[in-house]
């Protein structure tokens, strides 16, 4: 088991909300933090407007690949973030439980989603103070 906090991030076809979330806390956090993503009902590819959006700011997502919710994902878990989208994860005690109400960007074009990609940013900030702040110097 791993000494630092491990997150998972839910949505339906694990194709927007989930992977730009993950990919920012990854991003962000470095290896303070272990990331995974998931969804109930994986879509083929990421959302082409989600890794437009994300290589914008400087991160590419266009290699991920949409991945199914298993329950051994969920136990790996301290955090489990649901993205709005009404999923259910299996509930396991000592777990924390989020769901962020976020648009979902499947069908929008890149200026739709980047609101989202940013709204996203801000709450993947408040996560980290929480659950990785940075070491003291």
């Amino acid at each position: 088991m791993s000494d630092k906090p491990s997150v998972l991030f839910v949505c339906v076809h694990n194709a927007g909300r989930s992977q730009m979330a993950a990919a920012w806390l990854a991003h962000l956090a470095g290896d303070r933090v272990e990331v995974r993503s998931a969804g109930s009902n994986p879509g083929a590819d990421v959302n082409p407007a989600a890794v437009e959006a994300m290589a914008e700011v400087g991160i590419d997502i266009s290699a991920e690949v949409p991945k199914m919710l298993t329950v051994d994902a969920v136990k790996e878990s301290d955090v489990c973030i649901t993205m709005g989208c009404g999923d259910t994860c299996p509930v396991f005690p000592g777990k924390r439980y989020l769901d962020w109400q976020l648009e979902d960007p499947a069908g929008q074009g890149v200026e739709a989603v980047r609101p989202i990609r940013d709204e996203i940013k801000v709450l993947v900030e408040g996560l980290i103070k929480e659950i990785a702040p940075e070491p003291r110097a």
